[in-house]
């Protein structure tokens, strides 16, 4: 009697196990086709999340949080928009002539590339021979729109789920602690609204102190990055500034990125492939820095994470929902590590997430 208890239960555990591997998949599969909605809401809570101290602490001096919330999306509404129209002009004749971009940087690296040049030769002959052959292949060839008519449509897209991200964020912060009023009343136990508001708090707390600290540190690297490469000499340099700013937000893999497309820039622009080399260096130097020292010594330990579960959530929300959900994998990971703190059955998945240095004892802190 009692093994057959223990093999229904077995089963029913195996059961729970797949259905919620097939909730999982369903919700992953539904993100993914529902992105275009989805996407501006979830950047619309996390601006939320992290103005919402500063909206508290205006409230507490006497500001009404509509007054403060429409004064913080207003200005940030502002620089966005001065950011991309004094970056609008360059950025449209970099993106005509990313076409010529090729050619130069292939005529620069000919001496490099000559190992390439053979294998494309070795593919022609095999071309010639196929198209000798006594039935020819037909070649299918899909048109794809410009290069300049794709950016403006990805633009126009990004500009859409920026605004209402904006808008939904400043009713967000208007509303003040109306849906934290809200989520004391769902429950009906002290301790459980307790519990509940305390959870809201540090998940509020950490993302805010998170997003801010990163953009402060993000923006002094644009700062100093741009004005590094403007005394080497490089074109445009506060639009490579601005670059390091947004491309920071990626951990590893905005500081490669940039290092690449700068040092393509310098390869079209320099005449010296050795000195074409100190830009990128520059800015993979700077980047090393902050992501080694800088950011770890100003956030502190109860912050860090393990790198490759950081990684692997950029991988995945890249992969999700494209440049955006790279963006925000870390806040996400962020607001992951503070629920398995406050959720005793969840801590060892918390203490995966976090980096080597954090204790046991951190994790226990963090929670009370």
């Amino acid at each position: 009697m009692q093994d057959n208890r223990g093999t229904v239960a077995q089963e029913l555990t195996a059961i729970r196990y797949l259905l919620t591997g097939i909730f999982a998949l369903l919700l992953i599969v539904s993100m993914f086709f529902a992105k275009d909605v989805l996407l501006p809401i979830v950047m619309g809570f996390l601006l939320s999340l992290t103005l919402s101290p500063l909206v508290r602490g205006a409230s507490r001096v006497g500001f009404p949080a509509a007054l403060t919330a429409l004064l913080l999306i207003g200005g940030l509404s502002l620089s966005i928009l001065v950011s991309f129209y004094m970056m609008s002009g360059t950025v449209t004749e970099w993106v005509e002539e990313a076409p010529s971009f090729g050619d130069k940087i292939r005529e620069r690296l000919t001496p490099v590339s000559e190992s390439v040049e053979a294998v494309k030769d070795a593919s022609k002959e095999v071309e010639k021979i196929t198209e000798a052959s006594p039935r020819p292949v037909q070649r299918v060839v899909v048109e794809q729109p410009g290069l300049l008519v794709s950016a403006v449509s990805n633009v126009a897209s990004a500009g859409t789920s920026i605004a209402v991200a904006l808008v939904l964020a400043l009713f967000l912060l208007a509303s003040g602690d109306l849906f934290y009023a809200k989520l004391i009343e769902s429950f009906s136990l002290m301790s459980e609204k307790k519990k509940a508001l305390k959870l809201v708090y540090d998940i509020e707390r950490r993302i805010s102190h998170y997003l801010l600290t990163i953009t402060c540190i993000n923006a002094g690297l644009g700062l100093t990055i741009g004005t590094s490469l403007h005394v080497v000499g490089l074109p445009d340099a506060h639009i490579w500034g601005t670059v390091a700013f947004f491309l920071n937000f990626l951990p590893y893999v905005g500081a490669l990125v940039g290092t690449l497309l700068v040092a393509a820039f310098a390869v079209v622009t320099y005449d010296s492939l050795a000195f074409a080399a100190v830009a990128p260096g520059i800015y993979l130097g700077l980047a090393v820095l902050e992501g080694q020292f800088v950011t770890p010594m100003i956030l502190g330990r109860r912050l860090e994470l393990n790198t490759v579960s950081v990684l692997l959530t950029v991988i995945f929300w890249g992969w999700l929902w494209g440049i955006a959900g790279a963006l925000m994998a870390v806040p996400f990971l962020v607001l992951i590590k503070v629920v398995c703190d406050h959720v005793q059955e969840l801590q060892p998945f918390g203490n995966f997430l976090s980096a080597r240095e954090t204790s046991t004892r951190d994790t226990a802190v963090a929670a009370q």
